[in-house]
């Protein structure tokens, strides 16, 4: 048996899958804890990679590796490789001024990159630097995201080994910069002078399947995904088939032939060669969390409760931006309950509203990828919330397409492991995904209705 292992290094922790390469089948796995906030430094990263590595049983019987990890954050390292400051991570809104003015300077850059830029992007976190940290920017050598910076440290470099051109990407973590245009497959380097303020080494874009090098005297190691990209290949989503994945934050994305980007969906490369056209929600599951929290509930609970309430929760609306919003994008948003009255201000109709104003959140992204050509005849609900039995039958009535849950997994890892398995075979492999769940199709457009004459 020829093993593989696959790494996500998200917001929240760092999880490892070592799987047969032949099957996909898990054999071990292992995970570790990160430091919460919007900037972290990246050594946290590392000790929780080491820590999820040893807790799978170690790397030494897999023949290759990969890491997928969270997208857009800013790591900035000086010429002897050490990292200047804490990486600011996708989350942090501080950019969001820095976001106008590179729109504002570069009418065109949608064409350039595939997406607008809003703050979660690592350009619009550069030019943050530039203006509020100028000695820190002056510093900076070298710019990498989380994933680029774990595959490097991985392979022996870092400070007192900083071979910076050894930093390797792939073409899904690249394409969240906005300074590298999926058309060309190439950096554009006038937009990263104008974020930076100078020119810097960026990481070598390797294409699907190829390898950024070898452990020291250990495995293969494969280039490496965003955790939207790395999920799209753990799922092995194909055309017709859109995931919404309902994490930390909220996600919208589809595999197509071709690029597809506008003002509101990021038109980003994926892990395979293809595309994947993305919309993004920095609020998903974390609005469950936030009305369980004042319910005094837990999910299951909170499902529970909002199932006993009738869809549309008696015209109760939660629009859920309680940490400013990306899509749309307006990063000082707050959370809004509208349609109180003494019928409505119960326990289930909150409830409701909760699941209700998460999911149509989702909903208006999968509008957006349809409006820039997605054929969207299946949703693949994923994520930890899409476990909940309320969730998942709510997602069938606010859907107008037929929703599968595919069982538990980490598919981000999974993902990684897909890529280790194609840099070690030569081939991508294909994995079959078992289904969880195939809620009833019930839409019922009330409940979108009304949440959009709050927008």
């Amino acid at each position: 048996m020829t093993l593989v292992a696959g790494v996500d290094s998200s917001t929240q922790s760092c999880k490892v899958v070592i799987v047969d390469a032949a099957t996909g089948e898990l054999v071990r796995q292992g995970r570790a804890a990160h430091p919460v906030g919007t900037e972290v430094d990246p050594e946290a990263w590392w000790v929780a990679l080491q820590e999820a590595i040893s807790a799978a049983g170690g790397l030494d019987d897999v023949a290759a590796v990969s890491i997928g990890g969270q997208q857009h954050g800013m790591v900035v390292l000086d010429a002897d490789g050490k990292v200047i400051r804490d990486a600011l991570l996708w989350n942090d809104t501080r950019s969001a001024d820095a976001a106008a003015q590179l729109a504002a300077e570069f009418p065109d850059i949608v064409e350039r990159t595939g997406s607008r830029p809003v703050a979660s992007f690592t350009a619009t976190k550069l030019r943050w630097l530039r203006d509020a940290e100028p000695e820190n920017a002056a510093q900076v050598a070298a710019v990498a995201l989380p994933h680029d910076w774990l595959t490097w440290r991985l392979r022996g470099f870092g400070p007192g080994n900083a071979e910076l051109a050894e930093l390797t990407t792939d073409r899904s973590d690249a394409s969240g910069t906005s300074y590298w245009n999926p058309h060309t497959g190439d950096y554009d380097r006038e937009l990263l002078v104008a974020a930076l303020g100078h020119d810097a080494i960026l990481p070598r874009v390797l294409g699907p399947g190829e390898s950024a090098g070898t452990l020291p005297g250990g495995p293969i190691v494969g280039p490496g995904a965003g955790d939207n990209a790395g999920a799209a290949l753990g799922l092995g989503a194909r055309d017709g088939d859109v995931v919404v994945s309902i994490g930390t934050s909220g996600t919208v994305f589809a595999v197509t032939g071709s690029p597809a980007g506008s003002e509101t969906v990021a038109g980003f490369a994926d892990a395979s060669g293809l595309f994947l056209p993305l919309v993004a929600t920095l609020n998903a599951a974390r609005v469950l969390d936030a009305i369980a929290g004042l319910l005094g509930v837990d999910h299951d609970e909170l499902g529970r409760l909002a199932l006993t309430a009738e869809p549309g929760a008696g015209g109760l609306v939660l629009q859920p931006w309680f940490e400013g919003e990306r899509t749309p994008n307006r990063p000082d948003a707050t959370a809004t309950l509208f349609g109180l009255t003494l019928a409505t201000t119960t326990r289930e109709s909150l409830a409701r509203a909760a699941i209700e104003g998460m999911l149509c959140g989702l909903a208006d992204g999968l509008d957006a990828v349809r409006a820039v050509g997605v054929d969207a005849r299946r949703i693949l609900l994923i994520g930890g919330a899409a476990q909940n039995p309320a969730v998942s039958r709510i997602a069938g009535q606010v859907f107008d397409v037929p929703v599968v849950v595919p069982e538990p997994g980490e598919y981000v890892a999974r993902g990684a492991a897909v890529q280790a398995a194609w840099v070690a075979t030569g081939e991508r492999p294909d994995w079959s995904i078992p289904i969880a769940d195939e809620p009833a199709a019930d839409h019922r457009p009330v409940i979108r209705e009304q949440y959009r004459a709050r927008l």
